[in-house]
């Protein structure tokens, strides 16, 4: 039997099992998602400023159809549009000033007493009751999301249940040890989540095993650009940066250029104390095919009990030359016969993971559509290719509708051999920015002028 979602309440179909969201039948679906998106717009409309800014402009009151929405939809550059000299400077009065426009939360009250890092500020955020994260994009520049603890449960729960989608593992009653080759928190998004989530998923912190016990400072992520074009110049001195800072980063450049090596010899005592034993695995795909390539030169397989999880992410990016095989050698390296992975961004709490016939299934809580080169609303049949546009309805604390710069074929049909019912997304995804030459033009829905007005506004007096 279908069930129900209550659609003024869209953080709660997180709460449903995975297989019953995606059971749902495409007509119930998607009246219950432009519901959920028409109550989402009326509550937040007029509470977040920037999204009242490009209403007001756009001549966007309410939503009667899914395609309405797109005139409100956000680019997905607007999470970082801001003068980089707020960064520089180190002005959180300013900083927070921008993104208060971003979120119906009022941060006017945000104590800036002492504040000396980025670092320093989201913590001071985090206190507040915000749980901002940045990502970091091909420009270098942070976006912050400003998401909030309003969102943390469906947050969670979104994430224990596209994990078992992804992998088959309840980790609700499942804690398996869980190896990440990377570093063991900060305010980075995929980071965040580790620490909140996926420490907790492995049995607690004792259980959660990473390259590195440190953490990545959100100021070095922020400067790094500033900081190795003052190091080419000779002028790294003159920026007048603290030490403590200068010294992380010397740390971490010590730190990537012998990252190979460390990886291996971490993952390799790994793989003798948890032999025989049920085990989680994560990371990007190019790590995994690292370690994997250098243990099988050296004669070497992993020997890990059956039932264990293998999730990885991110492409090959950083890989050269990589083999058309490479996902069967890091299967057969790790012995582990199915590989989990998830698309999704930042901006949306609702990652879609790999199903069994190879395809990216969408929650309902992830609502799609696609854009032509000129704006437009592509069709919502057959399979078509497009810019992805996704609108959260789950959040309260800011707008969840974003423009992305991808490039996506979706299959609108729902003859999945895996049995999944939703919106599917072809393995093959674009980064316009990238195959463009950097230049990732995207023409709105509605008037142009109207939304260059509203980047202006959100990035003004700031």
């Amino acid at each position: 039997m279908a069930i129900s979602l209550l659609p003024d309440n869209p953080g709660a179909w997180t709460y449903r099992s995975w297989e019953d969201l995606m059971a749902i039948p495409r007509e119930e679906r998607e009246k219950f998602q432009l519901e959920a998106v028409r109550i989402n717009f009326h509550r937040l409309r007029d509470r977040i400023p920037a999204l009242k800014k490009l209403a007001d402009r756009q001549g966007v009151d309410t939503i009667e159809t899914i395609e309405d929405i797109l005139p409100v939809c956000f680019d997905h550059r607007v999470l970082k549009n801001y003068p980089i000299q707020i960064i520089e400077n180190r002005d959180f009065a300013k900083l927070t000033k921008w993104l208060d426009k971003l979120t119906a939360h009022d941060l006017t009250g945000l104590d800036l007493t002492g504040l000396t890092t980025i670092e320093e500020w989201l913590g001071r955020l985090d206190a507040y009751g915000m749980l901002v994260t940045y990502s970091s994009g091909t420009t270098g520049k942070l976006s912050f999301v400003p998401r909030s603890k309003d969102e943390f449960g469906p947050w969670k729960f979104h994430f224990y249940n596209v994990n078992m989608a992804s992998g088959g593992v309840n980790h609700w009653n499942v804690k398996l040890p869980t190896f990440f080759p990377g570093y063991r928190g900060g305010y980075q998004t995929m980071l965040k989540m580790m620490t909140m989530f996926n420490m907790e998923m492995a049995g607690g912190p004792e259980n959660y095993y990473t390259l590195y016990d440190t953490h990545i400072p959100a100021d070095l992520m922020a400067l790094s650009g500033r900081l190795q074009s003052a190091e080419d110049k000779g002028e790294i001195a003159s920026l007048g940066f603290e030490a403590a800072l200068l010294e992380q980063r010397q740390e971490m450049l010590e730190q990537g250029r012998r990252r190979e090596s460390d990886m291996e010899a971490w993952f390799g005592k790994l793989i003798e104390q948890f032999k025989g034993q049920r085990v989680k695995i994560g990371g990007t795909f190019s790590d995994l095919y690292r370690v994997a390539r250098t243990g099988m030169d050296k004669g070497i397989k992993c020997e890990f009990a059956p039932g264990s999880v293998l999730q990885g992410g991110g492409g090959m990016k950083g890989y050269k030359d990589a083999p058309d095989d490479w996902e069967d050698q890091i299967k057969d390296f790790f012995g582990i016969d199915w590989m989990g992975n998830q698309y999704g961004f930042s901006e949306c709490i609702g990652n879609a993971p790999l199903c069994r016939a190879g395809y990216f299934h969408l929650p309902p809580y992830s609502v799609p559509l696609l854009m032509d080169k000129d704006g437009n609303a592509m069709s919502r049949e057959g399979v078509q290719k497009g810019r992805l546009v996704l609108v959260d309805p789950i959040p309260q604390s800011y707008w969840g509708g974003f423009t992305s710069g991808d490039e996506v074929t979706i299959h609108w049909d729902e003859d999945c051999g895996c049995g999944w019912k939703s919106p599917r997304v072809g393995k093959t995804i674009r980064r316009f920015a990238e195959s463009e030459g950097g230049d990732d033009k995207i023409t709105c829905a509605g008037s142009q002028q109207a939304y260059n007005e509203f980047m202006e506004f959100v990035a003004g007096d700031a």
